[in-house]
């Protein structure tokens, strides 16, 4: 079957549809009810289902035949140090600390923070948690104290994880004084915090709440799995609010497993065995997708990279990992690869290595501008997916499902919905829009298996941040437009469509405009308020390694370009160049921040800012165009 039958059976027959993608898990009950819509709009898929995630993802691979097949690897260049964990060893490390955690008093339905690097045994945590039933949230490793303190007050965990330290490319950051600081901060007060250390810091522990991570795990009895409802929580992830208090994504264990293992042949086309690496962190949920449950209870091997697209040691990194470890599909962020074009435009690097085994690179996290798309395309001859998705679906809304049908690749678009999901594109009324007409990108309820139920403790928050705007639907927040052939074209947010003069335009297509420019690393464009017009489009950009051309006439092409492609309309006559964009850790450009810096608005620092310091940069930037205040 090709992607409109497959397509069509999702939308017309949800139940038999995802009752058939439920039979590739392992259950202990079976569910009463595919789809439990007797609350909307609180919908609840295999209802009465019992099941373990975590068994799902190790033990039955370990028992079943894949025992002594990688399921994950280690690999860290900022540690110089490497280490492949076996099905077998890695549900053995895991019920090992599965039994850590039910000594520190952890039941199933505990909260427990992990607030860990990038290292194997922050995914050990995760599926440790999920093993016992307990519902884990993850902070970024190095998050600011006060950010994780309200993440405590929230989940309230009986157990934090953490470990001494984490490495960025230059520097250590020690987690403990932050860690403690944030307890201190917070009202809430953890029983215990077990601290993995590291060689590259020693962490003070505070006897008796601190508890070492292998002291006690070389006394811990193994835990079995525990059986839990399809409906139970499996995590909490934070995401940021517009109030500044952040939401709680809560994901359910059985929609979660169903689909997530999915994805892995129809999204990706990976099969069990295959070696998949998505460079991300376990901080987002990317990394709570596709370096830990997806691709282990697909039963492929998963890496986890303690390290950067350039610096560890240069922008041949992600090669390196390719060749090294047999990658056939690689996801990352299209920023990373924005970093890597910028040190190396021509792309020699990937020369110096064997890519035989590398068959397709998914990119998602921020739009893909065809530049880089086909910048990547060029350099890798691979086919470069850009798709769609959300912290709050776990899972890609469009996408080209390279394991059902590859279609046709329209550069700047993540092609069309993928199974499962009714996306719809409609005006601010509740009105379904004409194809190439811009509005509010929507998704019929209810919303398919992995996608968040609710926010954590909070459903009245859940109704009014997503499903108030029309009703039936869920708002995905971004704005955009379908084309004749039903693909999808994501612009921006709904909050960066800027009317100039009257004129609704996205400043998404004046970016893909500016990113075109053969002299354009990166670039970002911003409404700034107008007295005359409304608002004004500013653009701020990042230039190549060894561009020779003059910083004037490089942004009068850039002017005439915009004008060129977008028309008059556009009003686009203020850009300047930076060395830097603002972005999260993630790799999201902090557009809003930057437009609050331009109006001269009061604003929040972002607490997923990678680097604080780069705003004052920025601030100048925009007081030599014209905008911002001293």
């Amino acid at each position: 079957m090709g992607y409109e039958d497959i397509y069509a059976r999702s939308m017309e027959d949800p139940e038999g549809f995802w009752a058939e993608a439920a039979s590739e898990i392992d259950w202990y009950k079976t569910w009463d009810k595919v789809l439990d819509d007797s609350t909307p709009p609180f919908y609840r898929w295999f209802a009465g289902g019992e099941l373990n995630t975590c068994y799902n993802a190790l033990d039955r691979h370990a028992d079943g035949g894949r025992g002594d097949q990688p399921a994950l690897i280690y690999d860290s260049p900022v540690t110089d140090s490497k280490r492949t964990y076996t099905y077998s060893e890695l549900r053995d490390a895991t019920a090992r600390f599965a039994g850590v955690l039910k000594a520190q008093g952890v039941e199933k339905g505990d909260r427990v923070i992990v607030y860990m690097p990038m290292v194997a045994e922050a995914a050990i945590a995760m599926l440790a948690c999920a093993r016992i039933g307990a519902i884990h949230s993850v902070v970024f490793g190095g998050f600011a104290s006060k950010e994780l303190a309200t993440r405590i007050d929230d989940a309230k965990p009986k157990v934090i994880v953490s470990a001494s330290c984490g490495i960025e490319v230059t520097r250590v950051i020690k987690y403990k004084p932050l860690l403690d600081e944030a307890i201190e901060l917070s009202s809430h007060k953890p029983d215990h915090c077990v601290i993995l250390q590291r060689p590259q810091a020693q962490a003070e522990m505070q006897a008796p709440r601190d508890v070492d991570w292998a002291e006690a795990a070389a006394k811990a009895a193994p835990a079995e799995c525990v059986p839990v409802a399809a409906t139970d929580p499996l995590y909490i992830l934070y995401t940021s609010g517009t109030t500044g208090i952040p939401k709680g994504v809560v994901r359910d264990n059985g929609g979660h497993a169903v689909a997530m293992k999915w994805t892995m042949k129809n999204v990706y086309d990976v099969d069990p065995g295959d070696v998949y690496w998505a460079a991300s962190d376990v901080g987002w949920v990317v990394g709570h997708s596709y370096i830990v449950y997806a691709p282990l209870l697909h039963g492929c091997t998963t890496i986890l990279y303690e390290g950067k697209p350039v610096g560890t040691p240069d922008a041949g990194a992600f090669w390196r990992v390719i060749s090294e470890h047999k990658v056939k599909v690689m996801f990352t962020a299209p920023t990373a690869f924005r970093a890597i074009k910028r040190e190396d435009p021509e792309g020699k690097l990937i020369g110096d290595y064997d890519l035989s085994n590398y068959k397709a690179l998914f990119l998602a996290g921020e739009r893909c501008d065809p530049d880089t798309l086909e910048w990547a395309q060029d350099k890798l001859k691979v086919p470069v997916i850009d798709h769609w998705w959300q912290t709050e679906t776990s899972w890609a809304i469009a996408a080209n499902c390279m394991g059902i049908e590859e279609l046709p690749i329209k550069a700047g678009s993540p092609t069309r919905a993928v199974p499962g999901y009714d996306v719809q594109v409609l005006d601010e009324n509740g009105d379904e829009v004409s194809p190439g007409d811009i509005g509010r990108i929507m998704i019929k309820l209810p919303l398919p298996p992995g996608c968040l139920p609710t926010l954590w403790r909070n459903d009245d928050r859940f109704v009014e941040s997503y499903l108030s705007a029309t009703q039936g639907y869920y708002l995905t927040g971004d704005a955009g437009y379908k084309d004749d052939d039903g693909y999808l074209w994501i612009m921006s947010r709904i909050d960066d469509i800027i009317n100039v003069a009257g004129h609704r335009l996205s400043t998404g297509g004046m970016e893909e405009v500016l990113a075109s420019h053969p002299a354009v690393a990166e670039c970002a464009v911003i409404g700034a308020a107008d007295q005359l017009k409304g608002e004004l489009p500013v653009g701020l950009v990042v230039l190549k390694a060894g561009v020779e051309k003059s910083h004037e006439e490089i942004l009068g092409e850039l002017v005439a370009l915009v004008r060129q492609k977008i028309g008059p309309v556009a009003a686009f006559k203020k850009v300047t160049v930076v060395d830097r964009l603002p972005k999260t850790r993630s790799g999201k450009i902090l557009r809003g921040t930057m437009k609050k810096i331009a109006d001269g608005a009061e604003y929040r620092m972002p607490a997923t800012i990678d680097d604080p310091a780069i705003l004052d940069e920025i601030t100048e930037a925009l007081i030599r165009i014209g905008y911002a205040k001293h």
